[in-house]
């Protein structure tokens, strides 16, 4: 489950940051864009990532960047479940995760989720597919 650890209102719109999981056989989201950029750092586990038509993988103690407006996914193909810090600049999109939170939990989101976050356009399929 994601948790929210910075947004936007703390960082004065420049930055968030949350920690998530992804369990075994996550298929990830499809290969998307937006205008925002993504950094994945792992800290347990490894991941799959797609970067335009590029492949690699991630574990522990590395980092995978996603620039702004371009194509990018990932993957949790692994035998084991992953951890990973993923920072957003600028922030907005933590909204989402807040929202997926509290949904998960069956409770209300925090009234800063509230707001809109940047739109998420999808450009192909998933890793896989």
């Amino acid at each position: 489950m994601p948790k929210v650890l910075l947004r936007s209102e703390e960082s004065g719109g420049h930055v968030s940051v949350i920690e998530s999981t992804s369990p075994v056989g996550f298929p990830g989201p499809p290969l998307h864009t937006h205008d925002f950029d993504e950094a994945f750092y792992v800290i347990e586990g490894e991941l799959t990532f797609q970067l335009e038509d590029r492949l690699f993988t991630a574990g522990p103690g590395e980092l995978a960047f996603a620039p702004r407006n371009v194509p990018h996914t990932y993957a949790n193909q692994s035998g084991a479940p992953a951890r990973f810090v993923l920072v957003c600049t600028p922030a907005g999109f933590e909204r989402y995760f807040a929202r997926m939170e509290a949904e998960q939990a069956g409770v209300e989101p925090p009234e800063w989720a509230m707001q809109g976050w940047p739109e998420v356009v999808k450009v192909g399929p998933r890793i896989g597919e």
